[in-house]
């Protein structure tokens, strides 16, 4: 499960994907953000200042200043983004690659039943995260706008 924390970064960053995929993309005051993708400006700020200092977009600072994408959207790992965000993504703590702990009230790991059950469907869904960018994520989006768009 994602925190709420991690799906306004994901809603700033469509917006923000929205926003440099027009031929004259413009960098986004906090305030246009918020208000486009539905997100309170005051945790906004936190979540942005995060997203910068992982490389994700840019800020700059006066009157034409704002949040821009610093990547192309195909270059932005959703999985990383969540990892930044959210900390690690494992099930368990022993199956996690990055920030892997042994658990306490376990013996022996080769052996362990739940950590070899929850591996098997952690490495499915890493399989899936780990290829997903923020461009699958626009690009589904216009999907569902043409398709909204046709039944009305």
């Amino acid at each position: 499960m994602i925190t709420q924390k991690m799906k306004y970064a994901l809603k700033a960053l469509l917006v923000l994907g929205d926003e440099a995929a027009k031929d004259r993309p413009l960098a986004l005051t906090i305030e246009e953000i918020a208000k486009r993708s539905g997100t309170p400006k005051r945790f906004l700020e936190h979540i942005l200042l995060e997203v910068r200092n992982a490389g994700v977009i840019a800020s700059t600072r006066g009157r034409s200043g704002g949040y821009s994408l610093l990547k192309r959207p195909a270059e932005i790992s959703i999985s990383e983004l969540l990892r930044t965000i959210d900390g690690p993504i494992a099930p368990l703590p022993c199956l996690s690659r990055r920030a892997y702990q042994r658990c306490e009230d376990c013996t022996d790991e080769a052996t362990c039943r739940i950590r070899k059950v929850f591996a098997e469907v952690f490495w499915s869904y890493l399989v899936i995260i780990d290829s997903l960018t923020l461009e699958d994520m626009l690009k589904s989006g216009a999907v569902a706008d043409q398709v909204m768009g046709a039944a009305q």
